[in-house]
């Protein structure tokens, strides 16, 4: 079995982390997590747009499942928040891990800080060229943890001008068992 890819990213703190999130990153080939989720966008008329190019979820209270697949080029998350769905593309390069999602092409640094994974925005591309400032994400906050038995997630995103891009956040647990 190859070495799951948040493994290869954090290294020995992957160990440090709380067993749901190790087995939620431990993906062999392919698994699903369901659980509940609560999406908030902004309301500055450009969260619309910028929220389209990302395929980001409207707001709403909804049921969410993730499918994660895994090849040798990385992970495929499909993500559905109710009826919508969001897809992306992670992998590793360099020890940094990578999303495409939507238009958009993130570079993270990821951090293992009191049993959570901290992402940071280091660096964000448009349709995979065009280089984006990096002040524009350095509001982009994101966690994973275990919580009450389940894992837990949040991305809050603010931009300048704009404010409030989005906030989702939400609980999984591998599809098949309880809440």
């Amino acid at each position: 079995m190859s070495v799951p890819l948040f493994e290869q990213v954090l290294g020995a703190a992957f160990g440090q982390l709380p067993a749901r999130v190790r087995m939620l990153h431990s993906i062999d080939r392919r698994q699903r997590w369901s659980g509940q989720g609560e999406v908030l966008r902004g309301s500055h008329w450009l969260v619309a747009p910028c929220a389209w190019l990302a395929r980001l979820p409207p707001t709403s209270q909804v049921p969410v499942s993730v499918e994660f697949l895994v090849d040798a080029g990385g992970e495929r998350w499909n993500r559905r928040f109710g009826t919508a769905s969001m897809e992306s593309r992670l992998w590793q390069r360099g020890g940094q891990l990578h999303e495409r999602l939507g238009a958009l092409r993130f570079r993270f640094g990821l951090e293992v800080v009191d049993a959570q994974i901290l992402w940071r925005a280091q660096r964000v591309w448009a349709f995979g060229l065009v280089p984006l400032p990096a002040r524009w994400f350095a509001q982009v906050h994101c966690r994973e943890r275990e919580h009450a038995g389940r894992y837990e997630f949040l991305v809050d995103v603010s931009m300048p001008l704009i404010g409030r891009l989005i906030r989702y956040e939400g609980w999984l647990l591998p599809e098949g068992e309880a809440a």
